[in-house]
């Protein structure tokens, strides 16, 4: 039995978490209050200060949480690579972004690697969380990990463990998912899943890192094309003056066979609107295309302009121009009630609404600022005279804490891309 398996179980094991953004802190947190002592490495000195002072930059991770594994000596972050040294667990949560070419960037992971590889000693732990394409982990991880003379499966172990973390979910969160896991070889699979077993209720193993690379792209797509179903069905629906709303709450009556998915003004944050695309990348390699996902991201893509063309034919229809009307936006984070703007479809909405002339203000409990066609915008108070001086209302986040009574009530004209408004009878209101 190798030393770090008894060590695991001990809580004597060394552990890093690499990258201390919306996956990372929550793992380091979760590993901390399980009883190892975590090393915590991001490249943002702001957000390591924070951390150090007992802040959390992550709203599902309360301040009190870092604070009490700081005042432990459990969790210790630093910007400071050294800070690997020694370790003998280190798990890679970095960002993996799309280029400007619609590419996989895998910048950030390699970094992380050679970080990794400065300080790999023998008997070692590497898994990578990031979301990815299959064979990231054996084809790009493991050789930058190898060039010093250590080998896989004989000297250090190495897996590939997707994160399932949704921000914002109050229900299920790191300690309640099921984990899956894929090892480079038999080991590394056992000692990655022995890892998880202490934080989560389930972990799945799978026969190959390559096998949990593609489950979770499957996730991912999943949600991503059933998401253009809806959006698509939506447009239909209008066109035939049907209510979308009403048609996904009666199939979802049906206790088999059906999940029920929403329109919306896109599809934002960092997994949906990237992850397929690193699979239909990926197929390309094998001569072939990945056809529907690519309609389902082509689809979802068009909904800011879509959204954008609402607004102004529900303008027109009220004899207003699109050009100079005042439009109020409630919501640019990418989902309700988080404070990431990370891909938001209200931001290209935003952007499509300035494009065309109207003057646009936002109002989001969540984020006091954002960049939006060059320019930061600054958050406005929800109050009657925001709401009874604007031409057009348009919903594109349905926070929890918006008052939509008061919205119904002082809004001339609202554009609902979010069913925000349910059950407010008006002919004010103008639904997607």
């Amino acid at each position: 039995m190798p030393v770090l398996h008894e060590r695991i179980l001990s809580r004597r094991a060394r552990v890093a978490v690499i990258g201390l953004g919306y996956v990372g802190l929550p793992l380091a947190v979760a590993l901390g209050e399980a009883g190892f002592t975590v090393a915590g490495y991001d490249l943002d000195p702001d957000k390591v200060a924070g951390l150090r002072q007992g802040r959390s930059h992550i709203a599902d991770i309360p301040a009190s949480a870092v604070a009490a594994l700081l005042a432990e000596s459990r969790f210790h972050p630093s910007d400071d690579p050294d800070i690997l040294h020694g370790v003998e667990i280190a798990i890679i949560c970095v960002p993996t972004p799309l280029s400007l070419g619609k590419q996989p960037d895998l910048g950030f992971v390699l970094a992380a690697a050679q970080h990794v590889a400065a300080y790999l000693q023998r008997g070692t732990l590497v898994v990578l969380e990031s979301t990815t394409y299959p064979g990231t982990t054996e084809d790009v991880l493991r050789p930058v990990l190898e060039r010093g003379g250590l080998k896989v499966g004989k000297d250090f172990f190495l897996a590939f463990s997707p994160e399932r973390v949704d921000p914002g979910n109050a229900k299920f969160n790191l300690k309640n998912t099921p984990r899956v896991v894929g090892g480079c070889d038999p080991e590394s699979a056992r000692l990655a899943a022995l890892l998880y077993e202490q934080v989560a209720p389930c972990v799945h193993v799978v026969s190959s890192a390559r096998v949990a690379e593609m489950a979770k792209l499957l996730e991912n797509t999943f949600r991503h094309v059933n998401i253009a179903l809806a959006n698509e069905m939506a447009v239909l629906c209008r066109a035939m003056g049907i209510d979308i709303w009403e048609v996904v709450e009666a199939a979802a009556t049906k206790p088999y066979g059906f999940m029920a998915f929403y329109p919306g003004p896109g599809v934002g944050g960092h997994c949906i609107p990237i992850d397929p695309h690193y699979f239909s990348w990926k197929v390309r390699e094998y001569d072939r295309h990945a056809r529907f996902i690519e309609l389902a991201a082509e689809i979802n893509d068009r909904m800011p302009r879509r959204v954008a063309d609402l607004v102004t034919d529900a303008l027109n229809d009220r004899r207003k121009a699109v050009r100079g009307a005042q439009v109020l936006v409630l919501g640019v984070a990418y989902k309700k009630d988080v404070a990431d703007a990370r891909e938001s479809p209200a931001l290209k909405v935003m952007e499509l609404l300035l494009k065309k002339g109207a003057e646009v203000r936002y109002h989001d409990p969540h984020l006091p600022s954002v960049v939006c066609n060059g320019a930061t915008l600054h958050s406005v108070p929800l109050t009657r005279e925001e709401l009874e001086r604007s031409d057009c209302v348009l919903v594109l986040t349905d926070h929890s804490a918006l008052d939509y009574g008061m919205v119904a009530a002082c809004s001339t004209l609202v554009v609902d891309t979010r069913n925000a408004l349910k059950g407010i009878k008006s002919d004010r209101i103008v639904r997607l």
